[in-house]
């Protein structure tokens, strides 16, 4: 599974003018105010949680743990959520 390289590129490398991707954060916005989220939102909320999981807890280091928690709250805020729909998030 590749890390945050590749989904950077992917985030930044969308072309102007296609509009907003709407985030894993967006959804969880979406949620929280009581708007029900589809069977697919859902699979993608988990599926980032255990991405996010399992990026976390691999880090041997503090100071790795806390620049990988940073660049997953740029991914949750910034890259579309049918990312997570994958199948390389879901393993």
């Amino acid at each position: 599974m590749a890390f945050k390289g590749d989904l950077f590129k992917k985030i930044f490398a969308k072309e102007l003018g296609t509009g907003v991707a709407e985030s894993i954060n967006d959804l969880r916005d979406k949620e929280f105010s009581g708007t029900k989220l589809s069977p697919e939102e859902r699979f993608a909320l988990s599926s980032f949680d255990n991405y996010r999981l399992k990026i976390l807890n691999s880090q041997e280091n503090e100071t790795d743990f806390h620049q990988h928690y940073r660049q997953l709250q740029v991914i949750a805020n910034l890259s579309d959520w049918r990312e997570f729909l994958k199948e390389e998030y879901t393993k």
